[in-house]
């Protein structure tokens, strides 16, 4: 499985950004995507899910402001950010859930200036 993150970058606040994940060797419309992020110094949150039945779900702090979703013809699963804080400041990293693994991808970074 390769999981290739893109999108990320330095923003405004209130500014917007969307990530993407393209998958490989896996197929996102069957299976569990999620979107993590880790901010330095803590720990490895989830941010947002999406699954194989395509309902959605988010951490409270990005409820209202972010947007997974998945274009299964691509095999690429968004985020997108809207309303960016600075709190929301981090390394985003694409996952994905098989029955027998969880696959990572290599983050991509996301700086939101005050």
């Amino acid at each position: 499985v390769l999981l290739v993150e893109s999108g990320g970058g330095l923003v405004q606040a209130g500014g917007s950004l969307r990530l993407s994940c393209a998958a490989s060797g896996i197929i996102v419309s069957i299976n569990t995507l999620n979107w993590y992020r880790q901010a330095p110094g803590k720990q490895r949150e989830l941010v947002a899910r999406i699954t194989s039945g395509g309902s959605t779900s988010y951490a409270d702090s990005v409820k209202g402001r972010f947007t997974i979703s998945r274009d299964n013809a691509k095999n690429t699963v968004y985020l997108q950010m809207n309303s960016l804080k600075p709190e929301d400041t981090a390394v985003y990293y694409c996952n994905a859930e098989e029955i027998y693994r969880t696959s990572w991808g290599q983050g991509t970074q996301v700086t939101v200036s005050s």
